[in-house]
């Protein structure tokens, strides 16, 4: 019996041998065949995120890539700001509803600090024994297991990978930080390309705003709106809530200012003595002439009507132009809270501002051949009235006078006389354009008394239902001081008034003369003349502006001989220096 058993149990020792080295070898092809899966998954991550050339989806994809190679519940990547801060937060796993209610994203404290701190993988079996840990927002959802890996792109540290709960309640392993790793080496590649494309094709749409803008300028559109579109181009490519273009004057004061955004009515039309305590200041002190500001509300750089920034943060400035000759300086601005602008975009902007500056300068030079061409066209226009017409019409006069000794009818001499008379105005009213045509007005200048003149006879045209005949003679822009031309002006304005309310005129005139030493304006009708009785309100408003500057005004009945029916005459007649002559009887 013993013998027996002990022969029935010989063969089962090397059978439960067997049946542990096929175990163990099941065993060990299951992790081979693990391992290669988990490569086959890394290398096809890589892949993934190396095909694609949009930055924020290659972030998006190196993330999603990593939860699912490490078998984490929750992923996260963060991208290290200038201020060493996470700038950027991307998380995965986490809905949009339970991410709003948590608040904002972490800035780069505790652990993930830590990461930011010390840039080396970094692999916890509890989250909250680690020194740097404290704690988690309402909210959040529990997390224990972590790895963290760095993001470097060409040596320098982009950002990092942050992996939390394992699934099936595990720990990461040092295999996990190795796929992690290898991950963000590649990671790091595809960013790099990413950001290549991203510049590359920032500065072809930089190209492209630039030669629009040229383009527009000089076409002949208008300056403010040409502007106006460079101000929206920029917001557009750089992402920006605001933006604003200062006017500079030549001794650096804000003579206004074009806006477009957010709060842009607060930034519309400012002008100010000086840039002291603005952010064209700020950008007019940087040798480049370029200044980045990370938050605008609280800088203290800008101190003049700094409430204007309320609300904003990361700001960039550039000065249009150069020192010699400054157009102006472009501002764009973020809501606080957003991401600084990148490295990429604030170096495209001083070769955008400077083929601004140019366009501007062409534009200008532009311009300056067009107002030569039109002066040589009044010169021309000039010498042809004087050598042709006011020639014939002097030789016609002599004629007629000629000819007056023979006419013996009485009514037919008048009407001779009053040809010759309106021969000689009109030859008058010749030599005063081509006095106004030849005259010379400094860019930039306020209009000179002729051309204000003109348009204050114009606005009363549509009132009178009809256009005034215009004579100016003498040196009114020389000798007419600019507070008399000013009085001037009211007193055309208001006889002109006077024509269209009461005289019930068909025509009139307006003459404006200074000679001798008096200005004398006078402006004639055809209308019903002055009634006896009546307000005469505006005619002692006329009289008393005579009176002040030690003049007279005179209104008389047009018509000869005192007829009132043939319109009025009404002459106002001031010193231009001295006292005021007599008119002779």
């Amino acid at each position: 019996m013993g013998g027996d058993d002990h022969a029935a149990a010989g063969p089962k020792a090397p059978r439960l041998k067997l049946d542990e080295l096929l175990d163990e070898l099941q065993l060990r092809i299951d992790e081979v065949r693990g391992t290669r899966d988990r490569v086959n998954g890394l290398l096809e991550a890589v892949m993934s995120v190396g095909r694609e050339l949009d930055l924020p989806q290659v972030l998006r994809g190196i993330v999603e890539a990593a939860v699912v190679l490490v078998d984490a519940e929750y992923g996260a990547l963060g991208v290290i700001g200038d201020d060493r801060k996470l700038a950027q937060f991307l998380p995965v796993g986490i809905s949009d509803e339970l991410r709003a209610r948590i608040g904002d994203l972490p800035s780069g404290h505790g652990i993930l600090g830590e990461l930011i701190r010390h840039p080396e993988p970094l692999r916890l079996g509890e989250l909250s024994e680690h020194p740097a840990s404290y704690g988690f927002p309402a909210h959040h959802p529990p997390m224990h297991s972590f790895l963290g890996v760095p993001i470097r792109v060409r040596e320098e540290v982009f950002g990092n990978l942050y992996m939390t709960e394992k699934r099936g309640g595990g720990d990461f392993d040092e295999e996990d930080e190795t796929v992690l790793s290898t991950l963000a080496v590649a990671a790091g590649i595809a960013i790099e390309n990413a950001r290549l494309f991203e510049e590359v094709r920032l500065r072809e749409r930089w190209l492209a705003a630039s030669s629009e803008f040229t383009s527009e300028l000089l076409s002949g559109s208008p300056e403010s709106q040409v502007l106006e579109g460079m101000l929206e181009r920029a917001r557009d490519i750089t992402g920006s809530d605001i933006g604003v273009f200062y006017r500079m004057g030549q001794a650096g004061e804000l003579r206004g200012s074009l806006a477009l955004g957010e709060g842009a009515e607060t930034h519309r039309g400012i002008v100010l003595p000086s840039s002291e305590g603005t952010l064209a200041a700020a950008a007019l002190g940087e040798e480049d002439g370029l200044v980045t500001v990370a938050d605008a509300e609280t800088d203290d750089r800008i101190t003049a009507q700094s409430e204007r920034w309320t609300g904003f943060g990361p700001a960039v400035a550039v000065t249009v132009g150069t020192q010699e000759k400054l157009a102006g300086v472009l501002m764009l601005a973020r809501r606080r809270g957003r991401s600084p602008f990148s490295a990429a975009a604030v170096a495209a902007l001083p070769g955008f501002a400077g083929q601004a500056a140019l366009a501007l300068e062409l534009a200008d030079r532009r311009r300056d051949a067009e107002q030569m061409s039109l002066l040589e066209d009044h010169d021309r226009i000039a010498r042809d009235l004087h050598d042709l017409a006011i020639q014939r019409l002097f030789a016609t006069g002599m004629t007629l006078q000629s000819a007056q000794r023979f006419v013996e009818h009485p009514e037919a001499a008048e009407r001779l006389a009053r040809a010759i008379d309106d021969l000689d105005a009109t030859i008058k009213i010749i030599r005063s354009t081509i006095f106004g045509l030849r005259e010379r007005e400094a860019p930039g200048a306020a209009p000179k008394l002729r051309l204000r003149v003109v348009q204050v006879v114009d606005t009363a045209t549509r009132a009178l239902g009809f256009a005034p005949a215009l004579r100016m003679e003498g040196l009114i822009e020389t000798d007419v001081p600019p507070a008399v031309a000013d009085e001037v002006l009211a007193v055309i304005g208001e006889a002109l008034t006077n024509v269209a309310r009461h005289a019930r005129a068909t025509r009139g005139e307006v003459s404006v003369t200074a000679a001798a030493g008096v200005l004398t304006v006078t402006v004639a009708d055809n209308g019903i003349g002055i009634p006896e009785v009546g307000r005469r309100s505006g005619l002692r408003n006329l009289a008393e502006r005579a009176e002040r500057l030690g003049g007279e005004l005179s209104v008389a009945p047009r018509g000869p001989g005192g007829r009132s029916d043939r319109g009025t005459k009404l002459e106002w007649r001031i010193p231009l220096s001295g006292s005021l002559p007599k008119p002779p009887r």
